[in-house]
């Protein structure tokens, strides 16, 4: 939910700052919160695109061989506070890749078929837009979004 005073879109605005930090776990909540408040065809397609961002990162980071990082993210991903500080998520990078990107691309599908449902040519728009940003960007597309999106 919207803290009091915050303005439309200012989930967007911190979904983009996380996106360049790469803490993903709070560009997908931020994500969500702009979906719970202002639920749009745009809402949807900006989650699906946090959910693909993951799992291009995750690839790069796998074809780059650096697999604590994959192992971060998964950190990344399941820490729920203080707690598991003292009792640590653990899994093996190649096990965490499989689990992230494949739960990442189902949820990546249902909300892009949701999106679809309600607004079809809406969603080929900022869809055509992504596509344009990942080929200017082959190398770091999942660190931030099209600008044509003004977050």
């Amino acid at each position: 939910m919207a803290v009091a005073g915050e303005q439309p879109h200012d989930h967007l605005r911190r979904a983009k700052v996380f996106l360049a930090a790469g803490d993903y776990r709070h560009a997908v909540e931020a994500c969500l919160e702009e979906l719970a408040d202002s639920p749009s065809v745009e809402s949807y397609i900006y989650v699906t695109y946090v959910y693909h961002a993951i799992d291009g990162y995750i690839e790069h980071l796998a074809n780059t061989d650096r697999w604590v990082g994959i192992e971060q993210l998964y950190v990344n991903l399941t820490f729920q506070g203080p707690p598991d500080l003292v009792d640590p998520p653990e899994v093996l990078a190649r096990i965490a890749k499989e689990i992230i990107q494949g739960s990442v691309q189902r949820q990546s599908d249902v909300t892009a078929a949701m999106a679809a449902r309600l607004d079809e040519a809406a969603v080929a728009k900022l869809w055509k837009q992504q596509k344009a940003w990942r080929a200017a960007k082959p190398d770091q597309w999942w660190a931030g979004v099209p600008p044509e999106w003004n977050w």
